[in-house]
Order: C-alpha cells, then structure tokens, then sequence
C-alpha cells in the first residue's frame, strides 16, 4: 500500500475512490467546507466536486498544498482522507459542538490540523485503508509544521459494530494511528489528538 497527497493523484483516481453512489459522489469531502447557508443540494455535486478539485491541487505535485490523502493498493486507488488545517473547515469552526464542548480551544490556531473524513472505495474495505491513511495523515500533518492532529471518530453502541457517520472513521482507526482521546462530548463522538 501507498499513500499520496491528493495533489501527486490523478483527478481520474480521486473519482474511482468517491465512486458515483452513495454520499462521497453527493458530498465530495465539504461537509465542513460549505459557507452558511450552503447545503448539498443548494450547491450540487458538481460544484461540489469542482471545489474538491481545486482544494486537492490537483495536476501539480509539486505544489505543498494538498487538502488530504489517497491511498493505492497494489497501483489501484482504494482511499481517500481529508486532512487540514482545522481552519480550512469553515462549518467546523461554526456549526458543530464536537470538537469544542467542554474545551478552550483557540479555534483559529491553524498550527491544529483535522482529519476530517475517511472514502474506502467499494471493493477495498476492511483491508486497514482507513488505517494507513490514519497513519499518514500524522506524518503529513507533522511535516508540514503541525502542532497537533485531531480527528472526531463515531463511536458504536456496544454490540452495535455500525456507525452512523462512518466517514469520520472509527476510534480504533485514531488508536492504531498514535491518537489519544482528550474528551468524549457527545454520547456517541470523540475527539482524538496527537500533540508533536
């Protein structure tokens, strides 16, 4: 397996990952992107994925930008993570109580980076895509001057090995990659980090 900033993969392989069924060919990765009162629907999926078209910086692998990951098992495209500055989510600093309930948190120190979202392509799961991916975002997010990592995995019932919001990954997923959790602010969210 390899893993690649978005920028160094083919736009043609970006779109075997998202696939076309399904909510990453609907979301294209700006559920925490979009500006207020934008939604899915209002925006459409092909501005949607011209957005992620543009953030990825894509045709350009010498750029240092890059807005996440892709995977390759064995020379396919299998995965795709999103990972940032948190200040690149918009909606993150706004609208969600995840990250930042029972916590005082500069929201716009961008020296904090957010895995955000996790796209296994049908075909490839459960092969620890997520996984890899996890563990490069760290590496990712390190090397280009990071003071932290964090994600917000779902959490299951016990007995219940389904997430509802399964792109946000898993805790084990942020366990297995050196993430520890620094609260839990909803029955079912935590918030995982790694400080460098």
């Amino acid at each position: 397996m390899t893993v690649v900033p978005a920028n160094q993969a083919s736009w043609e392989d970006i779109q075997a990952v998202f696939g076309t069924r399904g909510d990453p060919p609907r979301c294209w990765c700006q559920r925490y992107k979009m500006q207020p009162r934008e939604s899915w629907a209002s925006v459409g999926p092909e501005e949607l994925a011209f957005r992620l078209r543009t953030q990825t910086d894509w045709g350009y692998p010498e750029s240092g930008m890059a807005s996440g990951l892709v995977a390759y098992r064995d020379g396919q495209p299998a995965g795709w993570c999103a990972v940032e500055p948190r200040t690149a989510y918009p909606r993150l600093l706004r609208n969600v109580r995840v990250p930042w309930d029972v916590r005082s948190e500069d929201k716009t120190d961008d020296s904090v980076w957010a895995v955000t979202c996790f796209v296994t392509r049908t075909g490839f799961r459960r092969r620890g895509i997520s996984r890899a991916l996890a563990r490069a975002a760290v590496d990712f997010a390190r090397d280009r001057g990071a003071r932290a990592i964090e994600g917000y995995p779902m959490i299951g019932k016990p007995g219940e090995g389904v997430l509802v919001e399964h792109h946000v990954g898993s805790r084990s997923v942020f366990s297995a990659a050196g993430f520890r959790e620094v609260s839990h602010p909803t029955l079912r969210r935590v918030v995982m980090r790694i400080d460098f």
